[in-house]
């Protein structure tokens, strides 16, 4: 049984809104947005590290992105290191931009996004192209659905710098963290991360509100991977 402290974003509906929330010593979140005719972005959980910023997920969208910049500059530190839970557009769209405003930022994820490039991402991007040309009188949703083809199209961008292969504990820019991988529950490898400092627990989509997302998910692994969720000795959890 997942126990009772359970972090829940506000879900707010434009970018605008959105703000960095301090939610234990040194660590933040930025709220994933629900706005309406468009995709949502993912929660980012911003992670202070002797060596710089760790970010946890990086949205969708670049309004939200430029939060975690924002953040950066404000904190005066650069984002060191990228963790991304899995390969899920609202979670790794950002992983470019933050990737060319700081360069030597290390991104740490699955290997599981080469297969979605090929598979499930590269038939999105075949129903993106199809809609596109059957929505030629709906200007603003043509450009949100280029700007998804971009996303996916940026796919060596997203891709981790270092692939997290099994679970253990890591140093991640200077900072202990509890690092689990789950194969094949949300997604073919879904990572979170517990931090013994706090008792901050990031659960990335493998637990998501108001309902869980089937969409690539195995119900029965996802099922074991949340008994392991359950079992972690920690205070807060943040979901996806």
């Amino acid at each position: 049984m997942i126990k009772p402290w359970l972090y829940v974003p506000m879900i707010v509906c434009a970018p605008c809104c959105i703000a960095a929330t301090a939610i234990a010593p040194g660590i933040s979140v930025i709220s994933g947005v629900t706005a309406p005719g468009a995709q949502p972005d993912g929660n980012s959980i911003i992670v202070e590290a002797p060596q710089g910023l760790i970010v946890f997920d990086t949205g969708r969208h670049a309004a939200h992105t430029q939060q975690i910049v924002e953040f950066a500059k404000t904190a005066g530190k650069p984002v060191a290191a990228i963790v991304n839970s899995h390969w899920h557009l609202d979670h790794i769209g950002g992983n470019a931009m933050l990737r060319a405003q700081y360069p030597a930022a290390r991104v740490y994820a699955s290997s599981a996004l080469e297969g979605a490039l090929a598979g499930f991402l590269a038939n999105y991007r075949k129903q993106l192209e199809r809609a596109i040309v059957e929505s030629e009188k709906d200007s603003a949703a043509q450009a949100s659905m280029r700007t998804e083809i971009a996303l996916i199209d940026a796919g060596p961008k997203l891709a981790p710098t270092v692939v997290i292969e099994a679970s253990g504990r890591r140093v991640i820019a200077g900072r202990e963290l509890d690092v689990h991988l789950e194969h094949a529950a949300v997604t073919a490898g879904d990572v979170w991360l517990l931090d013994r400092k706090t008792g901050v627990l990031m659960a990335g989509d493998l637990v998501t509100l108001p309902a869980p997302f089937l969409d690539t998910a195995c119900p029965k692994r996802w099922q074991a991977a949340l008994g392991r969720l359950a079992r972690t000795n920690f205070k807060l959890l943040i979901p996806g």
